[in-house]
């Protein structure tokens, strides 16, 4: 019981990200929105360097949220074998030329 009680608590420690997922998004529209009251001629470039600031944030508060979940460990291992596979392979194609 205590040890499914510290996962519980681990868990809830892990969505920490996603508050600050929260301030970064809020923080790249802010500066949008500044950005386009001072200067409204480069409303189009700025609106793709939020998108793309959005989209960073978003992605960090998705790893959190998986790093959170019950089965976040087995994802990690999922993706260190895989770029274990790839660097395995890509060490081989060297050593061969």
């Amino acid at each position: 019981m205590l040890l499914q009680a510290a996962k519980f608590i681990g868990a809830g420690l892990a969505t920490i990200g996603l508050a600050g997922a929260g301030v970064g998004i809020g923080t790249v529209f802010g500066a949008l929105i500044i950005g386009t009251s001072r200067n409204p001629s480069l409303k189009d470039e700025l609106f793709k360097f939020a998108i793309m600031g959005f989209a960073l944030t978003e992605a960090i508060a998705l790893f959190s949220l998986m790093m959170s979940s019950r089965k976040g460990r087995t994802y990690i291992t999922y993706i260190s074998y895989i770029f274990q596979i790839q660097t395995s392979e890509t060490h081989r194609y060297y050593l061969r030329t």
